[in-house]
């Protein structure tokens, strides 16, 4: 880059770091710097998640997955508008949470549960949550060396030091520093200063890219170049995709019930100064995510279109020769093995693709294809030339009668293949993960590049610092906390976590060199994070909605979870360099993969489990779908037998006597004045402004997002099918165009109004009344907070009862 990218990522980075710094002074209680005093407004709130829904892990991720699938399947994503509707009108789960007035998700654990639960459930939250999200800073890094074309180590003092050190070691001290600044506090304010900085930035690239591309000349084309059943554009078109498909969609749909709450209860969860002003800035996430789509799409469409269409083809050549070179160093290991590599890869003529002459490309035969296999058999064939390789087969075999000499050809062969398989499963991961990172160092011009990097500093900060904060709050809340027996002052309080932030941090430093990714990042996060999630989930819905939730019910739930999950794991990260060997060398392969291609046999094309001496045939959606299942049956079974009497809700969820804020939680009956108020969930507690937003998504949301952009294409469709040309047409209307409206009246809209919640947030800090009781601690399945007041009413009641 040069020296004045530089000056665009550091000013606005400087500044935003010096915001957090600010936010110290207002931290004056445990409740401040986890909650942010819960005084924060809507738009504050929904501001600064548009930064924590901008990562470089999430746009790494998001490209992986279009590029493999396309745009097809979002089609069929409109299912889903309903379900998200009333989700949102109703604040299902982070109203009821919020209701709690529980800091954390471990303090909610034990006053719906018990105490040991709280402190296990919360371990094993925090384990999943690291092992998953340490790859973040890891992404990050290798994301800056690629694009920036950094060497791979410093010499300094004479020492060599790894340049992904350094960048993991930067990445990590940012985020950390912020944390410890002002915990939540400090994050709420930052994110928001970065959220009302990034829209401008996701709005030059969004002009950059619809300006050097066109949508009907290059874009649509290239889409709809795809092989039969794998249509990047046609949503009927699709049977033949694998990984993210129609099943993918059917696993999305339960987890968007069953985990709406499972990650709740850190950061901005609990910081709203109402449950009704919660529920309104998830409300209020509909316009927010509309640029961050845009982007997404946008920088998606644009790498496929760069890396297929002839226009660009002499640039393609170039990244994909660039990339296999880089990738190779990282992986191949010897200087030998990576200068064979790099002569075939120069041996590679330039691929030209003429859409509509060529056969179509498809997910097994495309233009990367030619360098993954090149790739591949040079890793399958070892480092040695045939000259060593004949003198090496002789060493090992020396002295050998016939048989022994054919059963040492057939271990060694084993041998290297199974290093080949292990060493091109990274290869092809990091291969896709960089693939950005490298065209957008092709593409881009100075300034250009700088804009793009401070975007995705800011975004790296903030959703690093998030998930770091998140982990070593849980752990310091919900482990920590409740383990003491002796109470912390608030002073030793926040320094815990602020000491337990910094080793989480040192945990993710380390694991971002331990732990290798063999997966897209999508499915790598699945699998781990079903640890928790496999079984998390009714144990939250159940523990807000239900009476019946036991403890016993919530044990077996997470405990069967956490071992299916440690099975699947295990198989998927073991598949290529033991699972398969174990299965070749005792002659099972065969009988193996005809048992499973049975079993997945009734629910192909989208579920198809075939053998691969590479990959798992059971992907991580599979595995998470059917541990999610087992789960949730097991924990309404054992409730049932283990229940002996109802809980409280009410006395849990400050409702009825229990209300001690005095806030307005009337219900209105159902009549013909209030049907539709009712079924839009809209209580006494909005305003005419609530009303009209409330309205205004339902009108959105479903007459425009679910009837007319997906039932009457739907019908249309099957009167008279449209061709794919008309698909591309449909996907500019529906995810660029009306969206881009929405996002341009947004900008205006949160800006204002996240101005205006920060000047009302630091008025409410000083003036706030601090409570030092109020700190996460339960007593008698109670926030000690509210404990005395809550058993005052009790006592009332009782006395009141004896009276009659």
């Amino acid at each position: 880059m040069s020296w004045i990218d530089w000056l665009i990522v550091i000013i606005p980075v400087a500044f935003v770091i010096g915001i957090g710094l600010w936010s110290r002074r207002y931290v004056r209680s445990v409740a401040d710097y986890l909650a942010a005093g819960r005084i924060c407004g809507r738009y504050v709130i929904s501001v600064g998640d548009i930064a924590n829904a901008l990562s470089i892990i999430g746009l790494v991720a998001y490209v992986e997955v279009q590029y493999k699938t396309g745009y097809a399947l979002s089609f069929w994503n409109n299912i889903m508008l309903p379900l998200g509707i009333i989700l949102s009108l109703t604040g299902y789960c982070t109203y009821r949470f919020r209701e709690t007035k529980a800091m954390s998700l471990g303090q909610f654990l034990e006053m719906r549960y018990s105490r040991a639960f709280r402190v296990f459930a919360a371990f094993l939250r925090s384990i999943a949550e690291m092992l998953a999200n340490m790859i973040m800073p890891a992404i990050a890094a290798r994301f800056f060396i690629y694009i920036l074309d950094l060497p791979r180590s410093v010499s300094v003092l004479g020492l060599e030091i790894p340049t992904f050190m350094i960048l993991v070691t930067i990445c990590l001290t940012i985020a950390i520093s912020i944390i410890c600044m002002g915990g939540t506090l400090a994050l709420v304010i930052t994110d928001a200063i970065q959220g009302m900085l990034l829209y401008p930035l996701m709005v030059v690239f969004t002009v950059f890219v619809l300006v050097k591309f066109s949508w009907s000349q290059e874009i649509v084309p290239v889409m709809m170049d795809r092989a039969a059943g794998e249509s990047f554009l046609n949503p009927y078109d699709i049977s033949k995709l694998r990984d993210f498909n129609l099943f993918f969609l059917v696993v999305t749909v339960f987890t968007t019930i069953i985990h709406r709450a499972s990650w709740i209860g850190a950061g901005t969860s609990t910081a709203a100064k109402s449950p009704h002003e919660q529920k309104m800035a998830s409300l209020l996430g509909t316009w927010r995510g509309a640029l961050n789509g845009i982007f997404y799409v946008l920088i998606a469409v644009m790498i496929l279109t760069v890396m297929n269409h002839k226009n660009f083809a002499p640039m393609a050549k170039e990244i994909r020769t660039d990339l296999c070179q880089q990738v190779a160093k990282d992986v191949a290991g010897s200087e030998i093995m990576q200068k064979k590599i790099n002569q075939k890869l120069a041996a590679i003529p330039p691929l030209v693709h003429e859409i509509g002459k060529d056969a179509p490309l498809s997910d097994s035969n495309n233009l990367d294809t030619v360098y993954l296999n090149v790739v591949h058999k040079t890793l399958l064939e070892g480092e040695r030339t045939p000259t060593e390789q004949a003198a090496h087969i002789a060493k090992i075999t020396d002295g050998m009668d016939e048989a022994q000499k054919a059963e040492a050809l057939k271990n060694e062969k084993l041998d290297r293949e199974t290093a080949g398989h292990s060493k091109f499963q990274q290869f092809r991961t990091l291969y896709h993960q960089l693939l950005l990172a490298s065209t957008m160092r092709k593409l881009l011009p100075t300034g250009l590049l700088g804009l793009f990097m401070l975007l995705l500093v800011m975004a790296m900060i903030s959703t690093d610092d998030t998930r770091i904060y998140s982990a070593s709050l849980t752990i310091a809340q919900d482990v920590i906390l409740p383990l003491r027996k002796k109470d912390f002052t608030p002073e030793q309080h926040v320094l815990v976590i602020r000491l337990t932030s910094i080793g989480v941090g040192v945990f993710f430093f380390f694991g971002s060199f331990f732990m290798a990714q063999l997966d897209y990042i999508n499915l790598f996060v699945t699998i781990v994070c079903t640890m928790w999630q496999g079984g998390c989930g009714p144990v939250m819905i159940f523990g807000l909605y239900s009476r019946f939730g036991t403890t016993a019910g919530a044990w077996t739930s997470l405990l069967s979870g956490m071992f299916l999950a440690f099975f699947a794991i295990f198989i998927q990260r073991q598949w290529a360099n033991l699972i398969y060997p174990f299965l070749q060398r005792n002659e099972l392969v065969e009988s193996v993969g005809s048992f499973l291609e049975s079993v997945s046999k009734p629910f192909n094309p989208y579920i198809e489990w075939k053998m691969n001496p590479v990959k798992c045939p059971i992907n991580a959606y599979e595995f998470y779908f059917l541990t999610m299942v087992i789960t949730l049956i097991l924990y309404v079974v054992v409730s049932k037998l283990t229940c002996k009497e109802p809980f409280n809700l009410d006395r849990m969820l400050h409702r009825g006597k229990y209300n001690l804020d005095g806030e307005n939680k009337e219900r209105e009956p159902w009549n013909l004045k209030t049907i539709f108020r009712k079924l839009l969930s809209i209580t006494p507690e909005y305003t005419k402004g609530d009303r009209f937003i409330a309205w205004f998504f339902f009108i959105y949301s479903f007459i425009y997002g679910f009837i007319l952009a997906f039932i009457v294409i739907l019908i249309w469709n099957a009167i008279s099918p449209w061709p794919t040309e008309w698909w591309g047409h449909y996907f500019f209307i529906r995810q660029l165009l009306i969206p881009g409206i929405f996002a341009f009246i947004s900008t205006f809209w949160f800006g204002i109004g996240g101005v205006v919640d920060l000047f009302r947030l630091f008025r409410d800090l000083e003036r706030r009344v601090v409570n030092h009781l109020d700190d996460g601690r339960v007593s008698g399945s109670m926030s000690l907070a509210d404990k005395a007041e809550l058993e005052a009413v009790d006592a009332a009641d009782k006395a009141e009862e004896e009276k009659k």
